[in-house]
């Protein structure tokens, strides 16, 4: 990992809005003004898009640049010691985190975040907020998670606002409310257990707080309102208190509503797109490429809503500039929404994010898109490694600028983040697939594997039935990346390296324990079973302690501590199991039981492959998890 440059600007020499963002930079980069160092000098260029140049001369080096995110990448460029031209068509580029799904990050963390999106040159934070932030008179909304101050979210923008993004609100205002529904104080303005009351007042009250409170904390005056994935609109309390009416009919008239009002408050309002889709096909489908728009949807459609078309799965480009096609037969130009892996991940998913990723830009540029950020969802629990993720936002970012050389990404990485990329993609290997005999695969998850339940073996014998050998193919992907990433355990600077190292001496202790536990009863080896009791099984309790210290230690360093305590029970549950099975083996071997009901029931290997993605499927058997 080379060493970065060192830059010294002058005053004078330096535009306002510049010289703003380097005072911001110089307190964790070598940036200076008026010390030593290379020479830096801006010019101003024309031109419509993001366009950046790093020229270098004797002594020094001049960056031209059309706007502050074109200027700001060329600084990247310029600590990374790489020279040349780059633009992106892109006029709006960045990224959406998610604070809503267990995790909210803290304020520090969050501009440590954004120091690195400017130096990428991307201009746009979107932060998913369902109910992590506070409102006047609303006691239980975002109660026990740590929701946003006003002052905090003031305090981001500000900050945000100083290095050229802009930070957008993506909040809900129809579905995904069950963080809120859960509380009877709310129970007047529940349709289904996860979405609101359509044509109700206090809905309309609760969602005029929710539009006061990021109209006075941030400078936007965009905003991403959600909508989307609102299955079964209309077809609960709503249906019982108003009779039956079409879906379609109530999401306008309710879009219409919030449009209005933010209209009132000056805001533009942004949806995710699926609901629309979903609505021309029997299936429910989204990803739809040839059902006719119902004429009341394309005749109603609030023609100041921007559509946002959310895609974190296809690999081909033609499929995502049918998509966009269609969007513009809504008579609409959509915004394009990426993905970053992040869910369901115990780290950054650096293969799946480029399989799907790649395609998606390219089809952007083809379709002349305007606007791109990346979403990093944290489905599940929001356990990732965030810091992780920053691989991911780094090479992204190139990718949008048109750099296909994964060792410049690899250099700005190292000079924007302070860690080695490949490094970080390697412990993102462990997310895997299982293949069958047929070459079709499967994803395999890490966090399954954690938190699948040693006695029962859920998700194990599951992954069997794709493939019996899987656990041997997979320990032995595993062995390879320790090898790898072991000589870095003690980097943390963009992702916990030791924390990768610890998560994957469990996965190997808990697969080799699992293999043979099932080998040992199967065949009545009694000596084996002992063995388990009395060294496999604490082997693997240590390794579990060391991990979930690793975790806690990460959470604690970028997430506000609420939201620790759901990871940890889970830990501790896994922990209360691994006793449990060994106490089962002894109680086994010394008569009291004459079999292990739970190692009895295998579900046959005829039976296909189910897929599992979250704890409560894994965990147990019974739904009350």
């Amino acid at each position: 990992m080379s060493q970065s440059a060192k830059l010294a600007w002058r005053r004078e020499d330096t535009p306002d809005e510049i010289a703003a963002a380097l005072r911001v930079l110089e307190n964790e980069y070598p940036i200076s003004e008026g010390g030593r160092g290379l020479k830096v000098t801006f010019k101003k260029v024309s031109g419509e898009a993001t366009s950046t140049a790093v020229k270098r001369n004797r002594g020094g080096v001049t960056i031209e640049y059309t706007n502050l995110a074109a200027a700001l990448r060329g600084v990247g460029s310029a600590l990374a010691k790489l020279d040349g031209e780059e633009h992106t068509p892109f006029e709006k580029l960045g990224i959406m985190l998610d604070l809503s799904r267990n995790m909210v990050m803290r304020v520090e963390q969050l501009k440590k975040f954004l120091r690195r999106l400017a130096l990428c040159g991307c201009n746009e934070l979107c932060l998913y907020c369902e109910d992590t932030y506070e409102l006047d008179d609303e006691p239980f909304f975002g109660a026990f998670r740590a929701p946003y101050t006003l002052e905090e979210i003031k305090e981001i923008d500000s900050y945000a606002a100083s290095l050229g993004v802009e930070v957008i609100a993506c909040i809900q205002t129809l579905g995904h409310m069950e963080q809120v529904l859960q509380h009877k104080y709310y129970a007047g303005i529940m349709d289904t257990e996860r979405i609101m009351m359509v044509d109700d007042p206090a809905t309309e009250k609760l969602i005029g707080k929710m539009l006061d409170f990021w109209s006075e904390a941030l400078t936007s005056r965009r905003i991403h309102v959600g909508m989307d994935e609102a299955h079964g609109l209309g077809r609960g309390r709503h249906q019982t208190l108003h009779g039956a009416e079409p879906e379609s009919e109530l999401m306008v008239r309710h879009l219409q509503k919030v449009s209005e009002m933010c209209a009132d408050r000056d805001l533009k309002p942004m949806i995710w797109s699926d609901m629309f889709f979903r609505m021309t096909n029997d299936a429910h489908e989204y990803y739809d490429f040839t059902s006719p728009f119902p004429a009341a949807v394309k005749r109603n459609m609030d023609k100041n809503v921007q559509l946002v078309y959310w895609d974190y799965y296809h690999r081909n480009a033609a499929d995502y500039r049918k998509m966009i096609a269609r969007h513009r037969e809504l008579g609409k130009e959509p915004v394009m929404a990426s993905g970053i892996w992040t869910w369901s991940r115990l780290w950054y998913d650096h293969n799946l994010t480029m399989e799907t990723a790649i395609p998606c830009i390219d089809a952007c540029r083809q379709e002349n898109i305007r606007e791109l950020f990346f979403t990093m969802w944290g489905d599940d629990g929001a356990y990732c490694n965030y810091d992780s993720s920053l691989a991911g936002i780094v090479r992204c970012a190139d990718l949008a600028f048109g750099c296909r050389d994964e060792n410049d990404t690899a250099e700005r990485f190292a000079a924007v983040c302070h860690a080695d990329y490949a490094v970080c993609v390697a412990a993102g290997g462990m997310h895997s697939r299982i293949e069958n005999p047929n070459g079709e695969a499967v994803h395999l998850y890490p966090s399954m594997i954690l938190w699948d339940d040693p006695l029962l073996g859920i998700y194990f014998d599951n992954c069997k039935r794709v493939n019996p050998e899987f656990d041997l193919n997979y320990l032995d992907e595993l062995d390879d990346i320790l090898c790898r990433i072991m000589p870095a355990a003690e980097e943390n600077a963009a992702g916990d390296i030791g924390y990768a190292v610890e998560v994957i001496k469990f996965l190997i202790k808990k697969l080799e324990l699992r293999g043979a536990l099932e080998a040992a009863y199967d065949h009545g080896d009694r000596l084996a079973l002992r063995e388990l009791a009395v060294t496999t099984i604490p082997a693997a309790m240590a390794t579990l302690s060391e991990l979930d210290a690793a975790f806690r230690r990460n959470w604690l360093a970028g997430a506000k501590a609420h939201g620790l305590e759901r990871i940890q029970i889970r830990n501790a549950g896994q922990m209360a199991r691994l006793e449990e099975l060994a106490l089962r083996i002894r109680e086994y071997l010394d008569g009291t039981i004459e079999r292990i009901e739970e190692l009895d029931e295998r579900i046959p290997q005829s039976v296909p492959y189910e897929p599992m993605n979250y704890y409560k499927r894994v965990a147990g058997g019974s739904w009350w998890i």
